[in-house]
């Protein structure tokens, strides 16, 4: 079937039930989290949650769009939109505004937009278009090196900044790498060399390795206070939490609580519970991606999904991860929970992408 060809399957209702699940249970979480602060920095305690709310109606609308056209098209573009990305990631370092030391927005006028967002979208598409236009075996090691080769520019330009961006993007890389060339031994050398590729990082700023330190023993630096606290609410949440919008961390304990350690706020209003839940929904998510992934019959269709499910997975599993102090701070969101518009846009947009593969797709999912 030829790009632009009109639907042939059923557009997934599971995926379409999922993604409207987890978009309104963060936006209520959002509202929680984000009322102190709102009502104290901008006298609206429904300030983040009225931005977050029309950003989630647009990026619904580009999640539609996205599903009505066919993916082959998208992937077509894939090479423009990788080439933009590099443009946008390079204007950050340029021009970008600076927030706690990092440029990682740009302005637009009256708005804000976090270009590491596109590029995590524009590495997906750009990997699916390469490796199914490579003419040559998609096996052996210079197959594995070359498909690196064409990540690092730009995550070395998104990683000077934001390095937990540029993580994602590797390991994105990583796993559509393994899925079109299946053999485990030459992943050892690969994993290597991206150790290698964090520790340079790791060491070009003195901030980077001080996270490492605060990671280990918190209490003893005053930056190990967002994660202790974030730590108090986890624990104080007990089975069944405080109930919604009883958080106590939240008042000014957990600094910007609807940011990152939104999923700390979560555990103490709902408890083990809630956050068990909360982590199912993004399981049954990612486990509906691979679904998809493997019935497709179409190359593009496989690497596209497996993509946007290494994306989901691999930031769920950062953010969680870093709440619980399992791994230093990266400063990486919680999907459609953590407060971020540009954020929520595109990985709506994502779904679209998976869900536009559902309708296209040459075979059915069970």
């Amino acid at each position: 079937m030829k790009a632009g060809q009109k639907q042939t399957g059923k557009t997934d209702t599971v995926l379409w039930v999922l993604v409207l699940i987890l978009v309104v249970l963060g936006l209520g979480a959002l509202f929680s989290a984000s009322e102190y602060n709102g009502r104290v920095r901008f006298h609206d305690s429904a300030y983040y949650f009225k931005k977050q709310l029309f950003a989630t109606a647009l990026g619904l609308l580009v999640m539609y769009l996205a599903s009505r056209v066919d993916y082959r098209l998208s992937v077509k573009l894939a090479p423009a939109a990788y080439i933009f990305s590099l443009f946008l990631s390079a204007a950050v370092l340029l021009f970008g505004q600076e927030i706690n030391g990092s440029k990682r927005w740009l302005n637009l006028g009256p708005l804000s937009f976090q270009p590491s967002e596109f590029s995590k979208v524009a590495v997906i598409l750009f990997l699916v278009w390469q490796i199914s236009n490579t003419k040559s075996k998609t096996t052996g090691f210079w197959f594995i090196c070359r498909t690196m080769m064409t990540l690092l520019p730009v995550a070395g330009l998104v990683g000077s900044n934001n390095l937990s961006t540029a993580v994602i993007i590797l390991g994105i890389g990583v796993l559509l790498i393994f899925v079109a060339n299946p053999r485990y031994l030459q992943f050892l050398a690969l994993g290597g060399a991206g150790i290698g590729f964090i520790a340079v990082f790791l060491a070009a700023e003195s901030y980077r390795l001080e996270r490492l330190a605060i990671w280990r023993n918190p209490e003893k630096y005053e930056k190990g206070f967002q994660t202790i606290q974030g730590l108090y609410a986890i624990g104080s949440g007990g089975i069944f939490g405080k109930g919604f919008g009883n958080s106590l961390q939240k008042l000014g304990f957990v600094p910007e609580a609807q940011n990152d350690m939104i999923f700390s706020v979560v555990c103490e209003e709902t408890g083990i519970l809630g956050a068990f839940l909360t982590l199912f929904l993004f399981g049954i998510l990612i486990w509906r991606l691979c679904i998809l992934a493997l019935n497709c019959r179409d190359l593009q269709g496989t690497l596209l999904c497996a993509g946007i499910m290494a994306h989901m997975a691999i930031q769920v599993v950062l953010n969680v991860a870093v709440v619980t102090n399992t791994i230093p701070n990266t400063g990486i969101t919680l999907p459609f929970v953590s407060y971020g518009g540009t954020s929520v846009v595109f990985l709506l947009g994502e779904m679209g992408l998976a869900l536009s593969v559902s309708s296209h797709r040459h075979g059915r999912i069970t």
